[in-house]
């Protein structure tokens, strides 16, 4: 299969990339800049110059391809909104591309956080309020399994992890302890995240991509929730610092998310894909220390 993938050199897509390769498929990935087109070429896969605000790159490559995996995302949580509004346009985009075809778009998108509960793959995400602009965006995806796209969103947890490399959330206090002094935590820090190693996801998108169902809905959960309280403390004994409660607001956008008790299963996944994640948890990579620059 010939898969064209968005964001293939970022912090998932670099993983994703090699596991596809692996796997026998072809990758056609999106390249925005001349040093995006080098890191995917020297990956093996075939840029092809373009970027989430050009239609046009995105349906030309949606049309050269047997798949699309859509994992590009700005991340700027200083405008949110337009970051959302591009991915819009780029599912959007896809749609128009893709119907008809049967052809599989897989995209990525978050983890809901249910009241009293872990989440699971049957939850619809919130459509109103913080970070609801995703969960719309993949309820768009999936409405085109009625349009004959078999379209599919992996829900990844609050950190996407690996040794080294990129930690999702978790970045954010590793940034924020260096920069303070402290490692930080929201409220009694007794609220739980999701986690998932970056390979072990890498891996859910691939089987999703061959295997999916229209319409489906999978969370790459490997960790069902740590404690912030214990990922802080985790981060302060590699840091050296001390581990203490710091206002929401000190950590931006984010500090009212932070707050939320948002574990997470994928038992249906699971039972449906045979994914079993067996790469390191990430407490584990954490207390392993090597945290980027």
């Amino acid at each position: 299969m010939r898969v064209f993938v968005t964001g293939a050199s970022g912090g998932i897509g670099s993983a994703v990339v090699p596991e596809l390769l692996a796997a026998g498929h072809e990758v056609l990935a999106l390249a925005r800049s001349e040093s995006s087109a080098k890191a995917v070429t020297a990956a093996g896969a075939t840029p092809l110059s373009g970027s989430l605000t050009d239609p046009a790159s995105l349906r030309a490559g949606a049309a050269e391809a047997d798949g699309v995996i859509h994992l590009a995302f700005g991340n700027d949580f200083t405008d949110f909104d337009r970051c959302v509004a591009e991915e819009a346009l780029a599912v959007e985009a896809f749609g128009d591309a893709l119907k008809g075809t049967g052809k599989p778009l897989v995209i990525a998108s978050g983890t809901p956080a249910v009241p009293g509960r872990a989440s699971t793959e049957e939850d619809q995400g919130p459509l109103e309020g913080p970070a609801s602009g995703r969960f719309r965006n993949a309820q768009a995806a999936l409405a085109l399994a009625a349009q004959d796209v078999r379209s599919g969103v992996v829900r990844l947890p609050r950190s996407v992890h690996d040794e080294g490399g990129p930690y999702g959330f978790a970045g954010f206090l590793i940034r924020a302890a260096r920069q303070t002094g402290v490692s930080g935590y929201v409220g009694d820090g007794a609220q739980r995240w999701p986690a998932v190693h970056r390979k072990d996801a890498a891996r859910l998108f691939r089987l999703v991509l061959e295997q999916g169902e229209p319409g489906t809905v999978a969370h790459a959960v490997g960790d069902e929730g740590d404690s912030m309280l214990t990922i802080a403390g985790t981060i302060a004994a590699e840091l050296g610092l001390e581990t203490k409660a710091v206002p929401a607001e000190g950590f931006g956008f984010l500090g009212t998310i932070f707050g939320f008790d948002q574990p997470s299963t994928a038992t249906l996944t699971r039972e449906r894909f045979g994914w079993e994640p067996t790469h390191p948890s990430l407490l584990a990579d954490l207390a392993a220390g090597n945290y980027p620059a």
